[in-house]
């Protein structure tokens, strides 16, 4: 009889001999969970309701542009003023406060992190920002403004509507807030990755 070809075992102890290699993963990795799946949709639609918020912060603090008619036309009443771009900054500066605490308040709940919470924070911020741009404008002063000024009559100072200017860059700043924010904290305080084992420090070299 031959002697077998495999070599003896050696003992586990030996720290000369590197231990068995780990079980092959995925290429892809971790798959994504239906419980993630589901979380990312609550941030989405919970992120998408807090716009309403936003919509009435957004009517009752921005500055009003005000306007008057002398009978024949509309004019600004204050030609210099700049209360256009005060109710597109307030808009801007309130999408961006809800945007990092939607990110505080996600990473507080879910340190892990993971794709479908940011991609729910990126559509919420984006579905909140819709919904308060269209309940300030709808709720606001009258859209018709030649039949408001007929109304109030010549002479006498009334509001515009309620507008953005820069909608579409209004639109981006909660998402772009929660993102970056998100990605902030979890790259200072989320869950560090596991030291690599013996087996994988030995096939680097």
């Amino acid at each position: 009889m031959t002697a077998p070809l495999t070599p003896p075992h050696q003992p586990p102890h030996d720290p000369d001999w590197p231990p068995p290699p780990p079980p092959a993963l995925g290429p892809a990795g971790d798959p994504i969970t239906a419980a993630e799946v589901l979380q990312g949709v609550l941030v989405t639609v919970v992120s998408a309701i807090a716009g309403a918020l936003l919509g009435v912060l957004w009517l009752n603090l921005a500055p009003r542009v005000l306007l008057i008619s002398d009978g024949k036309g509309v004019y600004l009443r204050n030609s210099e003023g700049e209360a256009a771009i005060g109710s597109d900054g307030t808009f801007v500066l309130l999408a961006l406060a809800f945007g990092a605490v939607a990110a505080l308040v996600v990473f507080l709940l879910r340190r892990q992190g993971g794709v479908p919470l940011v991609l729910g924070l990126a559509l919420g911020g984006g579905a909140g920002s819709l919904l308060a741009w269209g309940l300030g404008t709808y709720f606001g002063p009258a859209r018709d403004v030649v039949a408001h000024a007929k109304a109030v009559g010549p002479n006498v100072t009334f509001e515009a509507p309620l507008e953005l200017n820069l909608a579409a860059a209004a639109m981006l700043a909660w998402p772009l807030a929660a993102m970056i924010v998100h990605l902030a904290l979890t790259a200072l305080f989320g869950p560090r990755d596991p030291e690599p084992e013996p087996w994988d420090r030995a096939k680097a070299y």
